[in-house]
Order: C-alpha cells, then structure tokens, then sequence
C-alpha cells in the first residue's frame, strides 16, 4: 500500500502525500506559480483551464486535453502532466503557439492557453485531421469572447501541416518514466480534510466500499468535480477508480459490447458507434472534448441524473448494468435501475461494475436525438432515443422509445411503445404512438424548456424517427451534422 501520489509535471517528478483529496489540479497548479493556466468558470465549461494529460495504457501513450479546474489532483497517480508553460522553449515556440501568434488568434488573451493546449493536444490524437468539423470538435469545449475563432481555425491549420514539436523526441523517455511509476500497489492517504482511495483492482475496490459504504465514487470527477467547486461540498472519503484494470476494460462479449466502469465516451465512442452509429454520432455532442476525456459512460450512468445523455440511448438500445458488492455480482435491466428521482438500485458498498450493450437484431432501426439550445455541450432538454424491429411483413414485434428530461428519471414511454405493437409502421401507427405518448409524461417547466414544448418534441421526435426509418416523401431528412434540415 502506498502512502503518495506520485506524477509528472512537465519533466519533475512530484510525490504527494498530505493533499485534500478533492483538491483541483487548477488550484494546485496556480498555488505552485502555474498561472498560464486560467480559472474561467470552474465548472468543465469554459476551456481555460485546459492542460494536457498523458497516460500509458496498452504501451502505448494516450494525449488527451483535460479540464483542470474539476480534475482532482489525486486522479493523476500515474500520467505526465503538461501545461502551457511547457509547451514552448526559451528558443523556440510549439507549433500551435506560433501558429496563433501569425494568424492573430488572440486578442484579450484570457482564453489563449486553454486553446493551445487543446490545439496541442489534437495533434497528438491519432487519424486527426484538418477537417473543419473535426477542428470545431475538438475546440468545442473553448470559449472565446473577443477574437472570434476563424483566425483560431486557421492557427489549427496551420498547426496541423507544420513539422513536430518537441515531444515527439520525447515519446520514449515519457513511456520509460510511466512505466516506472506502474507498480500496481493501491494508494491510501489520511488526512484532516479526508480520506483518499486508490485501488489498483477490483478486489481491492470492493473490500473500500464494503468497509466503508459512505465513500464517494470518483470516476471522471465531471459531475463530482461540481459538487466540490460549485457546491463546496466536503467529500470524507474518495475514491479513486481510473486505475482499476478490469474497470478500463472495452471488449466484446457474446452478450454484445462490455464497457467498464472506467471508461471514457471518448475511448468507448468508437466501439458504440459501431454497434449504434446514431448513438456515436451523439456522443459527438455530449459535453466537449474535455469532457468526453474525462467522463465515463457508467458514471453517466451511476449518478442517476434525469437529463443524463447516456441511459435513454443504452435503455432502447436495451443494455444491461452490472452491479457488484464484495464478492457478489448482480446484473440488471438498465431501466430497472432507475428508480426515482436520486434513487437507484444500488446497495450500500456496491458499484457499478459496467454496462453491456447487446447487438442490435437484423431487421431493428436504431436512432438518438438531442434537442439543446445549442448544438455543442449543452444540457438536454430533451434526448430521445428509439429502437423498434419489424417483422418480414413489416409489423413492430418489438419497440423500445426512451427519453430524458421528460420525467424525474430517464423512462420508457410504455403507452406509446403499446400503440406500436402489432402494428404495420406506417403513418397510422405513428399517430397512435403521438397521441399515446401525450399521456405516458407529465413533464416539468424549467429553465430550459417548458412541459408543453417538452411534449410537443417528444411527439415530433417520433415523427422524425418515422421519416427517417421509412423513406417516406413526406420530408426527406439530411442527417448533417447531427440534424435534421427538412
């Protein structure tokens, strides 16, 4: 058992041992005189806290962009971090730097780091391009108030079709120091602001919480990172669980696609599109890159969050949740686990072990709709997902409609999903389903759309699923992008 955090900054080894266990990396770097990395909104939204992260996995090194003000410092047992003060020489800048130097993309300079260290951290993504969608993709999570990003667009560019920057020297050294810091000994701090966990396997996580059911599960720390900076909250005990080895596991079962608890949409993406290709395209908008770094598919799950983009695509597409306590193992239907609103089925000291999302069936039409304010990282209003399968003679033999932010969890809309059943699908069937799914929720006007638009989309999103499953020429659907232009 070791009693020490131990990571990289830029090339110095920092070994931790008296540390709150929720203290933020933008905190610590800013304390440590970091201050090229900026505070903006201190809740994963803004960008300007953008570092970059690295982690061995598989042999080989992962680059990803993280937001540092809701990433905890005791999460990075074991990566190399890099800031914007690292980025560039006493002789020369990085790439990107120069880049935006040449092309003005920057102006007041607030938000210039937070960029840059998401432009440095694209070009390490393997099979990037230079793309325009995939350029506003990966800087989606940054926000500029002043410059306007086509001039940051066209430092992205530039950046992409210039030489290598200095760590490409430094791919071998930065593996050889990981590895050294790979002793899969678990980690235990103690201290008067609480208690910090790290389990290097899922043995060990299990015995954590048996003894102390109380502790806080910390996958992604993109939900729990708020509880913190925006909710002050004080977390006696965290827990760790990005270096659980079985946790991080992605693989193909005979029961369809396994995803561990320790996750990421980002790693997990490719292997959901290729199952669902609508559900891929959705994750696409689901936070930011930074988000989608940091934030697991079961932790999505596991916070039982009503708006969550997550369970109303796995609860159609009918997966199932794999729960464990000590030594015993439970598997439930997803939508079982949900059972209102802050309640899940989940003992004291279980967890969410992972979710198994099956292969579709022949003859089944998948599909995943977001209806936000805006296209890029905003909550829901409304998220419907769709999975109805039609016999040789085009009857539903089965239909599976589920929505978030209709209901205080995220619900299938049994009524409509009745109207359905038996039925040739065709415009009659989906007007029963129309008018039944009026009576399957009641609900609530907030701030981000009120019960009658609600409902109003709900029946829509039918329509659209109808339009696109069907090849009817009443409107012909262009999915771009993630929309519909009729």
């Amino acid at each position: 058992m070791r009693q020490t955090v131990r990571f990289y900054l830029g090339d110095d080894l920092c070994t931790l041992r008296d540390i709150s266990p929720t203290l933020t990396l933008l905190d610590w770097l800013r304390d440590r005189g970091r201050t090229g990395t900026k505070e903006g909104c201190n809740e994963g939204d803004c960008g300007a806290c953008t570092v970059l992260v690295v982690r061995l996995e598989d042999g080989r090194l992962n680059w990803r962009a993280v937001n540092a003000c809701i990433q905890f410092v005791s999460m990075l047992d074991g990566a190399q971090v890099f800031t914007i003060e690292d980025l560039g020489t006493a002789d020369e800048l990085h790439p990107v730097q120069t880049a935006m130097v040449e092309q003005h993309g920057s102006q007041c300079g607030f938000c210039t780091p937070g960029f840059v260290m998401s432009m440095a951290a694209y070009r390490k993504t393997e099979g990037a391009t230079a793309d325009d969608q995939a350029i506003d993709d990966a800087l989606a999570g940054n926000l500029c108030r002043c410059t306007g990003y086509a001039p940051i667009v066209r430092a992205m560019k530039q950046a992409m079709a210039a030489g290598p920057d200095r760590f490409d020297a430094q791919v071998e050294a930065i593996v050889d120091r990981l590895t050294a810091l790979q002793d899969g000994e678990s980690v235990r701090l103690e201290g008067p602001e609480g208690t910090l966990s790290i389990p290097a396997s899922a043995d060990d996580l299990a015995e954590i919480l048996l003894a102390d059911p109380e502790a806080t599960i910390v996958a992604g720390a993109t939900d729990v990172g708020l509880w913190v900076t925006k909710g002050m909250r004080r977390l006696k005990h965290v827990v760790s669980i990005g270096r659980v080895p079985e946790l991080r596991a992605l693989s193909r079962t005979p029961e369809g696609l396994r995803i561990g608890a320790a996750v990421t949409y980002q790693d997990a993406r490719p292997a959901i599109a290729e199952l669902l290709p609508d559900a891929g395209e959705m994750i696409r908008r689901l936070g930011s890159t930074q988000v989608r770094n940091s934030a697991t598919v079961c932790g999505n799950i596991a916070n039982g969050s009503p708006i969550g983009d997550g369970p109303p695509m796995f609860i159609a597409a009918n997966a199932t949740l794999h729960l464990r306590r000590g030594a015993e193992r439970r598997s439930i239907a997803l939508e079982d686990y949900f059972i209102a609103y802050g309640k899940q089925d989940r003992q004291p000291g279980e967890f969410v072990e992972a979710l198994t999302i099956p292969v579709p069936e022949r003859g089944s039409q998948f599909r995943a709709y977001k209806i936000s304010k805006r296209f890029d990282q905003d909550i829901s209003a409304v998220l419907g997902a769709f999975m109805v399968e039609t016999d040789d003679q085009g009857r539903i033999i089965m239909a599976r409609l589920a929505y978030g932010g209709m209901a205080a969890t995220p619900k299938r809309a049994s009524g409509a999903e009745a109207a359905l059943l038996g039925r040739v699908w065709n415009e009659e069937a989906l007007e029963a389903a129309r008018a039944a799914i009026m009576e399957d929720f009641a609900p609530l006007t907030d701030m981000r759309a009120s019960a009658w638009y609600r409902q109003t989309v709900a029946a829509n999103l039918l329509t659209r699923f109808f339009e696109e499953t069907t090849g009817s020429k009443q409107a012909r659907l262009a999915r771009t992008g993630g929309l519909a232009h009729v």
